[in-house]
């Protein structure tokens, strides 16, 4: 039982080490930090803006940091806020169009990626990958809002 629960632990990690590595890596070339690049993504799907706490939820992120990126992509020039809605986070936050094209960058070098990462795969290995990581993370959640079941 360890040893698979060594494998799939080592699979996730490891998945998730190489996914940061190349945000870092794919972002530096504009001065952002690679953890920005859900941000971005996300920011292009809300035109009209988002605020910081709908972006804190949508991005499963504390609302400090948030902060701490939107003050960052305001400074580089990426984002700005929207109107005056009483706190900085009540007010929609949009992409400029620097950033908007930071965003179409990390999204097409994002494409690329995921195609490269699952070359190889054919369209049914594909959807039956997603559906169980779609399962996995499902089951998680739910162990992690319930606590690991005792074994009778």
């Amino acid at each position: 039982m360890v040893d698979r629960f060594e494998q799939f632990a080592g699979y996730i990690s490891g998945i998730f080490r190489q996914i940061q590595k190349l945000e870092r890596e794919e972002l530096e070339k504009w001065g952002l930090k690679g953890a920005f690049a859900q941000y971005l993504i996300v920011m292009t799907h809300y035109p009209e803006g988002i605020t910081a706490v709908q972006l804190s939820e949508v991005c499963d992120k504390d609302k400090a940091a948030v902060s701490r990126v939107i003050a960052e992509l305001a400074e580089k020039g990426m984002v700005k806020r929207v109107g005056d809605k009483g706190t900085l986070y009540r007010a929609p936050i949009t992409l400029t169009e620097e950033g908007r094209r930071a965003a179409a960058f990390v999204a097409d070098r994002a494409t690329i990626a995921v195609a490269k990462a699952t070359e190889g795969l054919g369209d049914d290995h594909r959807g039956v990958m997603y559906s169980s990581l779609a399962l996995i993370f499902s089951n998680l959640e739910k162990i992690c809002a319930e606590g690991i079941p005792e074994v009778e």
